[in-house]
């Protein structure tokens, strides 16, 4: 298991190693986003849709719906705030775990939620809204993480964009040059490879955790908080070993 995931948290990065944490971070940000449907009846990776109920709400006169979906919004962006607070934490500290430590805390929020689902339909007023922007904030967090890793040329929270690029190298590719063009159109498939498999990511981790919800219930939120966790552990077991190592400081 190591050995397959070596260097997918890692500092030092490959492309390969940015394709395949994207990909199973686009799973996870499925599996939540689906799971999440059914856990509380509202998606929490749409941004795009939250901002715009905020307007609708606004404009109806609800402004407690407006307000909760405002704190959506920010707990998403906190989400994302942690992040970048955690990754150049651990840069500036040489850390091998900078990447991953981001991936921990939200393993364990996963399990926060899986834990606290257990009591979601007895106070389900309390919980719901809590829930919510929990569920936000773990999107916000590991957008961030895999936008920070690769550049900003991977997301995985939200298809959209990857959806329109998809588009725009399918024209690329269909576009037909005339003979003597000294600028041919011409499609970059690394990319339409990439964004394709991120979106089928995405999907087969919401068919999973559609099925997970419905037949397991919260539970089925431990194997994601384990697959994450075990990414982040090899970083950190080597700041823990290297640790270790260093020789003691003399007085």
């Amino acid at each position: 298991m190591f050995a397959y995931i070596r260097g997918w948290a890692e500092v030092d990065r490959t492309t390969q190693a940015n394709i395949r944490l994207g990909a199973f971070l686009a799973f996870v940000a499925g599996a939540i986003n689906a799971g999440g449907l059914l856990a509380v009846g509202q998606y929490t990776s749409h941004m795009t849709g939250v901002l715009s109920s905020v307007a609708d709400h606004l404009v109806l006169g609800q402004l407690t719906l407006a307000a909760a979906a405002a704190g959506a919004i920010a707990a998403f962006v906190g989400g994302a705030m942690t992040t970048a607070v955690l990754v150049n934490w651990g840069l500036r500290r040489r850390l091998h775990s900078a990447y991953g430590l981001p991936l921990f805390l939200e393993a364990v929020a996963l399990l926060v939620f899986g834990v606290a689902g257990a009591s979601i339909h007895h106070f389900a007023p309390l919980f719901v809204p809590l829930t919510v922007l929990l569920l936000c904030f773990i999107m916000g967090l590991q957008n961030a993480v895999i936008t920070k890793i690769s550049r900003a040329e991977i997301r995985t929270t939200h298809v959209t964009g990857l959806v329109t690029d998809i588009g725009i190298e399918l024209g690329k590719l269909l576009y037909i040059n005339p003979r003597d063009s000294a600028d041919p159109v011409l499609a970059n498939r690394g990319k339409l490879r990439i964004h394709t498999l991120l979106v089928c990511s995405f999907f087969v981790g919401g068919i999973a955790g559609a099925l997970g919800f419905k037949y397991v219930g919260f539970g089925s939120t431990v194997p994601l908080a384990l697959g994450l966790w075990l990414l982040a552990l090899r970083p950190f077991l080597r700041d823990v070993r290297h640790r270790l190592g260093s020789p003691a400081r003399q007085p």
